[in-house]
């Protein structure tokens, strides 16, 4: 099962690659992975999404828990969360194409942030399943790069809750 995690870390010099480590030596691919700096800047917010089922994830949790840096490890509940990616598409854009490719981004609400000669950039954020039905879209013109920030997300409803 896959899971999203908020982690909330002092933000200081080699936190980051004790955590991802950690995944590492229990055998756990990271699929997605995005660190900031949080409302205070001495605390970094990792949002990390792995598969894993319970018995594997509870483990991790307290392993995690037992670094010094870390202080606060919560699984977000799928229907509870708000996540974002954010994409940069590269399309194969010739004069005759554009429009459709801008048509494109105008449904799903992206920007074109680049124009190249043969080219478009577009800035999209959403949900993952939003960007790969865009994606999928846009691969009938030739996507010649690609680049993803991984899920940022926050529990919904007040911070205390």
């Amino acid at each position: 099962m896959r899971h999203t995690l908020s982690v909330v870390v002092e933000n200081k010099p080699g936190v980051l690659t004790r955590v991802a480590s950690l995944f590492a030596r229990r055998g756990f691919n990271i699929d997605s992975l995005a660190v900031g700096e949080t409302e205070d800047p001495t605390l970094s917010r990792m949002t990390i999404v792995v598969s894993a089922d319970e018995r594997a994830l509870e483990q991790v949790t307290k392993q995690l828990y037992k670094l010094i840096n870390v202080l606060k490890v919560q699984d977000l509940d799928p229907r509870e969360m708000i996540d974002r990616e954010l994409v940069l598409f590269k399309v194969n854009a010739p004069a005759d194409r554009r429009a459709e490719i801008i048509e494109i981004a105008n449904v799903f609400r992206a920007k074109i942030v680049d124009v190249g000669r043969a080219s478009l950039t577009v800035e999209a954020t959403g949900t993952s399943e939003k960007l790969a039905a865009m994606e999928n879209l846009l691969r009938a013109y030739g996507i010649k790069e690609l680049a993803r920030t991984g899920k940022i997300a926050l529990a919904r409803g007040s911070r205390d809750a």
